[in-house]
C-alpha cells in the first residue's frame, strides 16, 4: 500500500509536541505491515536546514497564490516530501508563532497551501508514486480531504486523525474566497462553522474515517465536555471513529542505547540508572537525593493540569519530594512556578523552554513523572516514563486511563499495576495520588515491582501499527466494492 502523511510537525526535521512524534515514528512502523508511506511536511527554515540531498520534484507557480515546490529527501529510513514555499515558512519563530510568541496571521494560508499541496500529489502523483490512500494530521492537514473531494482524487480513502480536538483551525470567513474551492464548501455539511471557516471540520466532514489515538479519547470527543463544540460531528459520523493508542519511537527512546542520558541501563542491568539521577539532582540544584524525585516535562497549560500542580508544590516539598519541571507556556503559570522554585531552593527546579536531550535525562533519572491533565487524547510523556522507569502518575481521561494501570490492591497483587491514577483534576485528588506515590517509594520491593512491570510495557508502535494498516486495508477494500 502507497500512503501520503500529511503533517505541520514531523521529528526529527520539526517538533513542538507529540503530533511530530507519532507522525514520524509511524511511517518506519507501518514498514513491516507492507505500508509505502512518504510524509509530506512545511519547509520550515529549520527543516531547509536539516535536509539531507533534497531532490526538486515539482514546481507550483501557483500554489494559492505563492510560488513552491516539493522536495524529496530519505532521513532514518523515513521519505520526506518538503513543502518549500518561501514565502510562506521562510521566517523566524516557530511553526505556528512569531518570535513573540502571535499565531503567524497567515496561518490558514500557510496549511491550506499544504493541503492543496497533497491533493495535488494525491491526484497526480510524484515521481512515479501515486497514493492508495491519504492520513491527514490535525486542523493544519484538514483541508486535504476537502480538496481531494473537489478533484480527480475524490474516491481515494483519507482518514483524519485528531491528536488534539481543542486545535480546530477556525478562521473568519474573509479568508473563504482565497481558498480556491467552490462556494457549495462553505456550508454546514462542509467547512463552515457558525459563520466561521473550520479546518477540522471540514476534514472530519469529508474523510472516509476518523481515528483519535486512544480509545478512551475516541468516546469522550463523542460528549459536550470534551467534544468542543464538534461532538455532534462526531456522533454524527461514530460508525466511522476508530481509537488507536499511540505508540513511542522505541528506538529513539531507549535507556539501554540512548546517547542523550548520563549512565544507560535496562531492565535487566538497572543499577546505572541511579547514575540518572544523580546526575538530574546535580542539574536542578537538588541538595541531597533523598526522597522521590517528581519530574514533569509538559506545555504549562490549563490543559495540562499546571494550575493545579502549582497548588501542591509545597506539598511535594512537605512529602520530602523534589520537583523538576521543564516546560513553558502560560505566563502566570510560568511565574507560579517560579515563585515555587524561589521559595524552595534546592528542592524546586524549573527550566522554562524545551530541551530534547534534558527531558531524556528526567525520564532516566526521575522517580515519578506527573501528568495531571485535565485531558489527554493520548499521551506520550507517560509512555517514555513507563520505558524509563520513572513511575507515571496521571489523571485519569484520554490515552492516560488507556496506558496506566493504577495501583490498586488487586492490580498490585497480582503484579500487574504500572503507576497512579486520579480524578477529578483537584489539589486534592493530585495530593491523594502523591501520598500514594510516597508511600510506595518507601517500599523498595514495591517501587522496584512498578519499575519493571512499567519497563516490561509493549510501548512500541507495533500493535498501533498493525491497527493502522488493518484499517488501510478495510479501507482499501471497501473503495474497489462495486
Amino acid at each position: 500500500m502507497k500512503v501520503l502523511s500529511v503533517a505541520s510537525e514531523v521529528y526529527p526535521l520539526i517538533k513542538t509536541g507529540g503530533l511530530a512524534d507519532v507522525a514520524g515514528a509511524l511511517p518506519a512502523a507501518l514498514t513491516a505491515q507492507g505500508v509505502d508511506m512518504r510524509v509530506l511536511l512545511p519547509g520550515y527554515q529549520p527543516v531547509m536546514a536539516k535536509l539531507r540531498n533534497p531532490v526538486k520534484l515539482v514546481t507550483f507557480h501557483d500554489l494559492l497564490g505563492v510560488s513552491a515546490s516539493i522536495l524529496a529527501s530519505k532521513m532514518n529510513g523515513v521519505n520526506f516530501l518538503v513543502l518549500d514555499a518561501p514565502d510562506l515558512f521562510d521566517r523566524d519563530g516557530g511553526p505556528y508563532t512569531d518570535a513573540a510568541s502571535a499565531d503567524h496571521r497567515d496561518n490558514w494560508l500557510r496549511f491550506a497551501a499544504l493541503c492543496r499541496a497533497a491533493a495535488t500529489i494525491a491526484e497526480d502523483g510524484i515521481d512515479d508514486w501515486k497514493p492508495d490512500l491519504v492520513h491527514a494530521h490535525d486542523w493544519q492537514a484538514g483541508l486535504t480531504p476537502v480538496y481531494m473531494k473537489q478533484g480527480k482524487a475524490a474516491a481515494t480513502p483519507v482518514v483524519m486523525t485528531i491528536h488534539n480536538i481543542a486545535f480546530q483551525g477556525q478562521f473568519g470567513p474573509d479568508i473563504f474566497p482565497r481558498l480556491g474551492l467552490p462556494q457549495s464548501v462553505f456550508a454546514v455539511d462542509g467547512i463552515e462553522y457558525y459563520g466561521d471557516v473550520s479546518f477540522l471540520k471540514g476534514g472530519l466532514q469529508m474523510a472516509t474515517a476518523i481515528t483519535t489515538v486512544s480509545p478512551t479519547y475516541a468516546q469522550e470527543i463523542r460528549t459536550p465536555a470534551f467534544g468542543m463544540g464538534l461532538d455532534g460531528l462526531i456522533n454524527a459520523h461514530a460508525d466511522t471513529l476508530h481509537g488507536i493508542v499511540n505508540g513511542i519511537d522505541t528506538d529513539v527512546w531507549d535507556p539501554s542505547t540512548d546517547t542523550m542520558i548520563a549512565a544507560n541501563y535496562s531492565l535487566s542491568k538497572p543499577k546505572k540508572r541511579q547514575t540518572n539521577r544523580k546526575a538530574l539532582a546535580e542539574y536542578f540544584g537538588f541538595r541531597d537525593t533523598d526522597g522521590p524525585v517528581f519530574t514533569v516535562v509538559s506545555r504549562l497549560t490549563w490543559q495540562k493540569g499546571i494550575d493545579v500542580l502549582t497548588e501542591v508544590a509545597d506539598d511535594i516539598v512537605a512529602m520530602g519530594g523534589k520537583l523538576a519541571v521543564l516546560g513553558s507556556g502560560d505566563q502566570a503559570l510560568e511565574a507560579a512556578l517560579t515563585a515555587a522554585a524561589e521559595r524552595h531552593p534546592g528542592k524546586i527546579g524549573l527550566v522554562l523552554g524545551y530541551d530534547e536531550p534534558l527531558s531524556h535525562l528526567m525520564q532516566a533519572g526521575g522517580d515519578v513523572i506527573l501528568v495531571p491533565s485535565r485531558f489527554e487524547p493520548c499521551g506520550l510523556t507517560q509512555l517514555y516514563g513507563l520505558r524509563y522507569g520513572n513511575v507515571p502518575v496521571v489523571a485519569r481521561t484520554g490515552g492516560l486511563a488507556d496506558t496506566i494501570i493504577d495501583a490498586n490492591e488487586a492490580a498490585s497483587a497480582a503484579q500487574a499495576a504500572t503507576g497512579f491514577q486520579f480524578s477529578p483534576v483537584t489539589p486534592d485528588a493530585l495530593r491523594q495520588a502523591l501520598r500514594r506515590a510516597v508511600r510506595a517509594f518507601s517500599e523498595p520491593k514495591v517501587w522496584a515491582q512498578l519499575q519493571n512491570q512499567g519497563m516490561k510495557a509493549d510501548v512500541s508502535w507495533n500493535r498501533s501499527a498493525h491497527r493502522y494498516a488493518c484499517l488501510y486495508k478495510e479501507l482499501l477494500a471497501e473503495q474497489s466494492e462495486p
